[in-house]
Protein backbone atom coordinates (compact mmCIF):
# COMPACT_ATOMS: atom_id res chain seq x y z
CA UNK A 1 0.00 0.00 0.00
CA UNK A 2 3.12 2.51 0.93
CA UNK A 3 5.88 2.02 -0.97
CA UNK A 4 8.98 4.83 0.18
CA UNK A 5 12.14 4.67 -1.72
CA UNK A 6 15.24 6.55 -0.49
CA UNK A 7 13.11 9.26 1.14
CA UNK A 8 15.11 12.33 2.87
CA UNK A 9 14.00 16.18 4.54
CA UNK A 10 15.78 18.40 5.18
CA UNK A 11 14.14 22.12 6.59
CA UNK A 12 15.93 24.90 5.38
CA UNK A 13 18.96 26.15 8.01
CA UNK A 14 18.47 23.03 9.82
CA UNK A 15 21.78 21.39 10.90
CA UNK A 16 21.00 18.18 9.69
CA UNK A 17 18.26 15.93 7.94
CA UNK A 18 15.17 15.48 10.09
CA UNK A 19 14.09 12.35 7.34
CA UNK A 20 17.47 10.81 5.83
CA UNK A 21 17.61 8.44 3.01
CA UNK A 22 14.62 6.45 4.47
CA UNK A 23 13.28 2.92 2.81
CA UNK A 24 9.61 1.43 4.39
CA UNK A 25 7.33 -0.69 2.75
CA UNK A 26 4.04 -1.06 4.38
CA UNK A 27 1.40 -4.10 3.56
CA UNK A 28 -2.27 -3.13 2.64
CA UNK A 29 -4.35 -4.08 5.94
CA UNK A 30 -1.48 -3.41 8.37
CA UNK A 31 -2.00 -1.60 11.54
CA UNK A 32 1.71 -0.22 11.40
CA UNK A 33 3.26 1.65 13.90
CA UNK A 34 5.50 4.76 13.65
CA UNK A 35 7.50 4.55 17.11
CA UNK A 36 10.49 7.41 18.32
CA UNK A 37 11.54 9.53 20.83
CA UNK A 38 10.72 13.73 20.42
CA UNK A 39 12.61 15.18 17.03
CA UNK A 40 13.22 11.56 15.75
CA UNK A 41 11.41 11.94 12.52
CA UNK A 42 8.26 10.83 12.91
CA UNK A 43 5.84 13.84 11.93
CA UNK A 44 8.34 14.87 9.68
CA UNK A 45 7.71 11.58 7.65
CA UNK A 46 3.87 11.66 8.21
CA UNK A 47 3.75 15.28 6.80
CA UNK A 48 5.58 13.94 3.72
CA UNK A 49 3.43 11.08 3.08
CA UNK A 50 0.40 13.37 3.60
CA UNK A 51 1.65 15.82 1.01
CA UNK A 52 1.98 18.68 3.61
CA UNK A 53 6.04 19.41 2.74
CA UNK A 54 7.80 18.19 0.23
CA UNK A 55 10.71 15.94 0.09
CA UNK A 56 14.11 17.65 -0.14
CA UNK A 57 14.61 14.25 -2.07
CA UNK A 58 13.61 10.39 -3.27
CA UNK A 59 9.93 9.39 -3.67
CA UNK A 60 7.08 7.30 -2.41
CA UNK A 61 3.89 5.34 -3.53
CA UNK A 62 0.62 5.05 -1.62
CA UNK A 63 -1.36 2.52 -3.21
CA UNK A 64 0.81 3.15 -6.76
CA UNK A 65 -0.49 7.17 -6.57
CA UNK A 66 2.50 9.44 -6.54
CA UNK A 67 2.66 13.10 -5.02
CA UNK A 68 4.23 14.30 -8.00
CA UNK A 69 1.90 13.48 -10.38
CA UNK A 70 -1.52 12.68 -8.38
CA UNK A 71 -1.57 14.80 -5.29
CA UNK A 72 -5.14 15.69 -5.22
CA UNK A 73 -5.92 11.55 -6.00
CA UNK A 74 -3.59 11.24 -2.66
CA UNK A 75 -5.84 13.13 -0.65
CA UNK A 76 -9.09 11.34 -1.61
CA UNK A 77 -7.62 8.07 -0.75
CA UNK A 78 -6.22 9.30 2.97
CA UNK A 79 -7.27 10.11 5.91
CA UNK A 80 -5.77 12.17 9.00
CA UNK A 81 -6.13 12.13 12.19
CA UNK A 82 -3.56 15.19 13.65
CA UNK A 83 -2.89 15.03 17.52
CA UNK A 84 -4.52 18.44 17.86
CA UNK A 85 -8.00 18.66 17.62
CA UNK A 86 -9.43 20.17 14.18
CA UNK A 87 -12.52 20.79 15.36
CA UNK A 88 -14.63 24.40 15.49
CA UNK A 89 -15.46 24.67 18.81
CA UNK A 90 -18.45 27.21 18.23
CA UNK A 91 -20.65 24.82 15.79
CA UNK A 92 -22.12 21.21 16.87
CA UNK A 93 -20.92 17.75 16.59
CA UNK A 94 -22.76 17.33 13.44
CA UNK A 95 -22.09 20.95 12.27
CA UNK A 96 -18.57 20.47 12.15
CA UNK A 97 -18.77 16.55 10.83
CA UNK A 98 -20.78 18.34 7.96
CA UNK A 99 -18.32 20.90 6.87
CA UNK A 100 -15.51 18.13 6.88
CA UNK A 101 -17.78 15.62 4.83
CA UNK A 102 -18.37 18.36 2.29
CA UNK A 103 -14.55 19.00 1.71
CA UNK A 104 -14.44 15.52 0.23
CA UNK A 105 -17.83 16.17 -1.88
CA UNK A 106 -19.78 13.87 0.36
CA UNK A 107 -23.18 15.67 0.61
CA UNK A 108 -27.03 15.60 1.47
CA UNK A 109 -28.82 12.46 2.91
CA UNK A 110 -25.33 9.83 2.28
CA UNK A 111 -23.70 12.69 4.55
CA UNK A 112 -26.10 12.80 7.43
CA UNK A 113 -26.90 8.86 7.64
CA UNK A 114 -23.03 8.34 7.79
CA UNK A 115 -22.62 11.06 10.66
CA UNK A 116 -25.60 9.61 12.60
CA UNK A 117 -23.67 6.53 12.16
CA UNK A 118 -20.80 7.10 13.33
CA UNK A 119 -21.67 9.29 16.16
CA UNK A 120 -23.77 6.37 16.95
CA UNK A 121 -21.11 3.93 16.92
CA UNK A 122 -18.42 5.95 19.01
CA UNK A 123 -21.16 6.48 21.69
CA UNK A 124 -21.84 10.65 20.58
CA UNK A 125 -25.05 10.14 19.33
CA UNK A 126 -26.85 11.79 22.55
CA UNK A 127 -24.36 14.75 21.71
CA UNK A 128 -24.60 15.44 17.92
CA UNK A 129 -26.29 18.71 18.34
CA UNK A 130 -23.79 19.80 21.37
CA UNK A 131 -20.85 22.36 20.44
CA UNK A 132 -17.70 20.71 20.37
CA UNK A 133 -16.63 23.43 23.32
CA UNK A 134 -18.43 21.85 25.37
CA UNK A 135 -16.84 18.01 24.96
CA UNK A 136 -14.33 16.27 27.12
CA UNK A 137 -11.13 15.88 25.57
CA UNK A 138 -12.07 12.28 25.16
CA UNK A 139 -15.50 13.43 23.43
CA UNK A 140 -13.23 15.57 20.64
CA UNK A 141 -10.57 13.19 20.46
CA UNK A 142 -13.85 10.29 19.15
CA UNK A 143 -15.43 13.69 16.73
CA UNK A 144 -11.61 14.07 15.31
CA UNK A 145 -11.53 10.35 14.18
CA UNK A 146 -15.53 10.71 12.92
CA UNK A 147 -14.58 13.67 10.53
CA UNK A 148 -11.35 11.87 9.35
CA UNK A 149 -13.16 8.77 8.02
CA UNK A 150 -16.45 10.29 6.69
CA UNK A 151 -14.43 9.73 2.98
CA UNK A 152 -14.01 5.71 4.21
CA UNK A 153 -10.11 6.25 3.13
CA UNK A 154 -7.76 3.78 2.13
CA UNK A 155 -4.76 4.62 4.18
CA UNK A 156 -6.00 6.48 7.47
CA UNK A 157 -2.93 8.33 9.66
CA UNK A 158 -3.25 8.57 13.48
CA UNK A 159 -0.68 10.83 15.43
CA UNK A 160 -1.36 10.36 19.00
CA UNK A 161 -4.82 9.18 18.83
CA UNK A 162 -5.30 8.53 22.60
CA UNK A 163 -3.02 10.92 24.28
CA UNK A 164 -4.86 12.78 27.16
CA UNK A 165 -8.05 10.58 27.21
CA UNK A 166 -10.10 8.74 29.46
CA UNK A 167 -9.46 4.66 29.63
CA UNK A 168 -13.08 4.07 28.21
CA UNK A 169 -12.66 6.68 25.40
CA UNK A 170 -9.50 5.09 24.61
CA UNK A 171 -10.96 1.26 24.45
CA UNK A 172 -13.91 3.09 22.49
CA UNK A 173 -11.49 4.48 20.03
CA UNK A 174 -9.11 1.22 19.35
CA UNK A 175 -11.57 -0.85 19.46
CA UNK A 176 -12.98 1.18 16.51
CA UNK A 177 -9.88 1.38 14.74
CA UNK A 178 -9.27 -2.83 14.71
CA UNK A 179 -12.86 -2.39 13.47
CA UNK A 180 -12.08 -0.28 10.42
CA UNK A 181 -8.78 -2.49 9.68
CA UNK A 182 -10.68 -5.55 9.87
CA UNK A 183 -12.96 -3.61 7.33
CA UNK A 184 -9.67 -3.07 5.08
CA UNK A 185 -8.36 0.03 6.01
CA UNK A 186 -4.20 0.82 6.59
CA UNK A 187 -3.23 2.59 9.33
CA UNK A 188 -0.23 4.56 9.77
CA UNK A 189 -0.42 4.75 14.11
CA UNK A 190 2.07 7.11 16.29
CA UNK A 191 2.11 7.57 19.79
CA UNK A 192 4.53 7.51 22.55
CA UNK A 193 2.15 4.66 24.88
CA UNK A 194 4.24 2.19 23.77
CA UNK A 195 2.27 -0.10 25.84
CA UNK A 196 -0.79 0.29 23.57
CA UNK A 197 1.67 -0.12 20.41
CA UNK A 198 2.80 -3.05 21.48
CA UNK A 199 -0.81 -4.48 21.48
CA UNK A 200 -2.71 -2.26 18.84
CA UNK A 201 -0.03 -3.01 15.94
CA UNK A 202 0.81 -5.79 13.45
CA UNK A 203 4.17 -4.29 12.85
CA UNK A 204 6.11 -1.18 13.96
CA UNK A 205 9.23 0.59 13.04
CA UNK A 206 11.09 2.59 14.90
CA UNK A 207 12.75 5.87 14.19
CA UNK A 208 15.45 7.57 15.37
CA UNK A 209 17.71 10.35 13.83
CA UNK A 210 15.73 10.42 10.68
CA UNK A 211 16.38 6.81 9.87
CA UNK A 212 14.14 3.41 10.91
CA UNK A 213 16.66 1.48 13.51
CA UNK A 214 14.34 -1.46 14.18
CA UNK A 215 11.17 -2.97 11.90
CA UNK A 216 8.77 -5.64 12.81
CA UNK A 217 6.45 -7.17 14.76
CA UNK A 218 6.36 -6.42 18.67
CA UNK A 219 6.58 -9.56 19.59
CA UNK A 220 9.61 -10.68 17.59
CA UNK A 221 11.10 -7.51 18.16
CA UNK A 222 10.77 -8.06 22.30
CA UNK A 223 12.51 -11.58 21.58
CA UNK A 224 15.05 -10.31 20.22
CA UNK A 225 16.43 -8.35 23.07
CA UNK A 226 17.66 -11.27 26.20
CA UNK A 227 16.42 -8.03 28.56
CA UNK A 228 13.35 -6.99 26.98
CA UNK A 229 10.21 -7.75 28.51
CA UNK A 230 7.93 -5.49 26.19
CA UNK A 231 8.04 -2.76 23.34
CA UNK A 232 9.31 0.07 25.75
CA UNK A 233 12.31 -2.26 26.74
CA UNK A 234 12.86 -2.95 23.22
CA UNK A 235 12.28 1.35 22.70
CA UNK A 236 15.10 2.46 25.62
CA UNK A 237 17.80 -0.24 24.60
CA UNK A 238 17.60 1.18 21.02
CA UNK A 239 17.00 4.89 21.39
CA UNK A 240 18.89 5.14 24.61
CA UNK A 241 17.47 6.82 28.19
CA UNK A 242 18.60 10.82 27.39
CA UNK A 243 15.93 12.96 27.51
CA UNK A 244 14.99 14.08 23.88
CA UNK A 245 13.75 17.60 24.56
CA UNK A 246 12.52 19.24 21.41
CA UNK A 247 11.77 22.94 20.27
Amino acid sequence: MIEIQQLSKKYKDAESFSVSNLDLSIAEGEIFGLLGPNGAGKTTLISMLCSLIKPTSGNFLIDGLTYKKSKNQLKKIIGIVPQEYALYNSLTATENLIYFGSMYDIKGKLLKEQIALALKNLGLEKFANKKIGTFSGGMKRRVNLIASILHQPKVLFLDEPTVGVDVQSKNVIIEHLKELNRKGTTIIYTSHHLNEAEHFCTRVGIIDHGSIISLGKPKELIQGFAEANNLEDVFITLTGKALRDHA
